[in-house]
């Protein structure tokens, strides 16, 4: 097992009707800026039931909604402007992952003085956590479970065509209220992405190489099995508290850090992604729904001994040759995902040889140039990939 450095102070809020433990959660006399989407938080009611609760006490109240998919520089820093104007001390984010992100990167742009009227640096860092050391608290009531942004110190965050992460170790949620019963009116389709996305983030930290990390890849196997048996279920029958919860916390666990702690990690499938949906417009999970198995094919010697794992522990494949099994494994994980009502080639999205030559130089502009768990992922082997997902 590698070495780690394991922390996260996020209090988790689990259940049917934790909205009720809104009052005592957040602090009393605080200023707060709600933050949320589209205007689903809306029409469902759930934004109104916010701020019921948060009326108990004494405290002043701001809204801030608009905060799309694929969160936007420019309209996030609308929210900055905000927070620094009113002296908002407490953001709530109701929404699913594009709204904690979003809420992340206002936290840290609102505070950041030496960043003043050049924000936009604040996403160069990558995965370098930003060096700012004071941050505006933050806390989310989730509505969509998929990204495990409730949970974690992450972001992505949009500039036009650039899709870039953001990392602080001071914007960890203080606390997270993860209702399934919030989640029963979303799109079928959002669901099938939460799957999916909750799918891939497992992956990214269990299909690399043996690190003699049982714990982590028993969790992780737990997770991909909870997913496989409850992810038809959970789109089919919507209110299926149990199918739901179990998505809901299988999406949490799967990018709070506990399973990736002490393994070696990649993230080629979320990086080639990123440009996919940048680019394209494509939906985040199904960018990853495509890449995944072309990584794994290109990069089947490299990954041999945890896919061959992969397929008898999650899939039952112990017959054949080890290529075989390989094989079997990747067409399996691709037949999930397609039952799921997900499409597994480039083509499904109309993406061409020109859309490929995109893709890659927009990996280049980017830095995303020695991906995977070892950093010998060249621009010509992401050609590679490309190529076998068309």
């Amino acid at each position: 097992m590698l070495n780690f450095n394991f922390y996260n102070p996020t209090q988790i809020v689990f259940g049917k009707g934790q909205l009720k433990q809104l009052d005592a959660l957040v602090p009393k006399n605080a200023k707060i800026l709600i933050t949320y989407g589209g205007g689903s938080a809306e029409k469902t009611g759930l934004l109104a039931k916010v701020q019921k609760e948060l009326a108990k006490s004494d405290r002043q109240v701001l809204k801030f909604g608009g905060i799309g998919a694929n969160p936007q520089f420019s309209v996030l820093m609308q929210a900055v402007e905000i927070v620094r104007k009113e002296n908002v001390d407490f953001l709530l984010a109701v929404g699913g992952g594009s709204v904690m992100d979003g809420t992340k990167f206002i936290a840290i742009a609102a505070h950041a003085d030496e960043f003043i009227g050049k924000e936009r640096e604040l996403l160069n860092f990558g995965f370098t956590p930003v060096p700012v050391e004071n941050v505006v608290p933050l806390a989310t009531v989730l509505t969509l479970p998929a990204t495990g942004s409730e949970m974690n110190n992450g972001a992505v965050i949009s500039d036009g065509e650039d899709k870039l992460p953001v990392f602080s170790a001071h914007t960890f949620p203080q606390f997270s209220i993860l209702d399934p019963e919030l989640t029963y009116t979303l799109p079928a389709t959002q669901i099938t992405n939460g799957v999916v996305d909750t799918f891939m983030h497992t992956l990214e930290q269990y299909i690399t190489y043996p690190a003699e990390a049982r714990f982590q890849d028993r969790t992780a196997e737990g997770i991909l099995h909870t997913l496989v048996e409850i992810g038809q279920k959970t789109i089919d029958e919507p209110d299926n508290y149990d199918a739901r919860a179990n998505l809901v916390w299988c999406a949490t666990m799967a990018l709070n850090g506990l399973i990736g702690a002490g393994v070696p990690q990649d993230w080629t499938t979320h990086m080639i992604g990123h440009e996919i949906t940048a680019l394209f417009g494509v939906d985040h999970a199904k960018s990853l729904a495509v890449i995944l198995p072309a990584v794994w094919k290109i990069r089947k010697n490299q990954k041999r001994d945890k896919l061959l794992q992969y397929g008898a522990r999650i899939w039952g494949i112990t017959e054949g040759s080890e290529d075989q099994r390989i094989d079997a494994a990747i067409a399996k994980t691709e037949e999930f995902f397609q039952s799921l009502g997900m499409k597994t080639r480039l083509a499904d999205h109309d993406i061409d040889a020109a859309g490929i030559d995109k893709i890659l130089n927009s990996l280049e502009k980017h830095g995303m140039t020695a991906l995977s768990e070892t950093g010998d992922i060249s621009l010509q082997i992401s050609k590679e990939i490309l190529l076998a997902a068309r």
